[in-house]
């Protein structure tokens, strides 16, 4: 073991040692607290993380663990690790762990049920994710420019490129997605929200529930409802300024947002003793600021899929044989 060229079993050590490190960091330090990753924090990590993978790229030739980290030797144990890891979560119920908290300490709490919030899970995608950038930059900078190559490169760039933006921009992004809840009564402006904490926010607009709306199958069971809202920019002198700069009248329901100045405002709930003449509508309130970036690297990862598809069966068109007639 150790005996260059390195192989499957130094992968494997080497993914092991990171889930090693992992719960050591989870006894000593606590759960990963992604709240402390709020812009510009993520923004800075990013760009370091991205810079420390050009160094690794840079420094690969001089020194030989580095230019290991970027083969199938690698990556293939880090996946095993990362695919053990995933169904362990898909199996066992996850739950929300509160920003700032340790884990409960209670009967039946275990490590992994926060797994988001898990070292040992965390490094290993973290790995994962070195490794992709390695692989992306060396196939961008080490094919021979030819159309047959750009045929071979170009979809395998797309889907590497696309999958590790969605992944870094989803993980870094998500301390930056706020999902609250509003309570609105009829006829009452309110620009109050809670937290999943109940914490109080004070949003830069304000919501009017002008009607609720309610129909109903023939056994009285909701088929459809929803709220007519109007929604205003906040007092210029409150705490947070929405660009808004006019009333918007909207319908809300069920899975049909509105978007107002980067926030998807979604119909929640309402008071299920009144009913169809219920006077209280809960909204979702959503604001999710990298999502746009997770879009972009899944669809690229579609772009390549489509380039695979049109080159590859291009290619088997002109490989195939022209049969002559006699």
């Amino acid at each position: 073991m150790w005996i260059k060229p390195y192989g499957m079993k130094e992968g494997f050590f080497i993914g092991g040692g990171l889930i090693i490190v992992g719960l050591l960091l989870q006894l000593c330090a606590g759960p990963v607290d992604w709240d402390v990753f709020r812009w510009p924090v993520n923004g800075i990590v990013l760009a370091v993380f991205l810079a420390l993978i050009a160094i690794i790229y840079l420094l690969r030739k001089r020194v030989y663990g580095l230019q290991f980290i970027g083969t199938y030797k690698a990556a293939i144990p880090a996946l095993v690790y990362a695919v053990v890891l995933t169904i362990i979560m898909g199996l066992t119920p996850q739950k929300s762990l509160i920003p700032g908290s340790s884990f409960p300490t209670g009967e039946g709490s275990m490590w992994i049920d926060y797994m988001l919030n898990f070292w040992p899970f965390v490094l290993i995608y973290v790995y994962i994710a070195v490794i992709l950038g390695l692989i992306i930059l060396r196939r961008a900078f080490h094919s021979p420019l030819s159309p047959l190559n750009l045929k071979r490169d170009i979809p395998f760039l797309l889907n590497h490129l696309g999958l590790f933006l969605a992944m870094t921009t989803a993980t870094l992004g998500n301390a930056d997605m706020q999902r609250l809840k509003m309570i609105t009564v009829k006829g009452e402006p309110e620009w109050r929200a809670l937290t999943p904490q109940q914490q109080i926010v004070e949003m830069p607009i304000t919501i009017e529930l002008k009607e609720f709306v309610m129909e109903t199958y023939d056994d009285g069971s909701p088929r459809r409802y929803a709220s007519d809202i109007i929604i205003t920019p906040r007092n210029p002198l409150a705490t947070q300024r929405s660009p808004l700069t006019s009333d918007i009248v909207a319908t809300v329901e069920v899975n049909k947002p509105v978007e107002v100045d980067g926030w998807k405002i979604y119909q929640y709930g309402y008071d299920t003793q009144m009913g169809a003449m219920s006077q209280i509508s809960i909204l979702e309130l959503v604001s999710d600021p990298w999502l746009p970036l997770v879009y972009t690297g899944i669809y690229m990862m579609l772009a390549g899929a489509v380039c695979m598809f049109l080159f590859g069966g291009r290619k088997k068109v002109e490989n195939r044989p022209i049969n002559s007639k006699s």
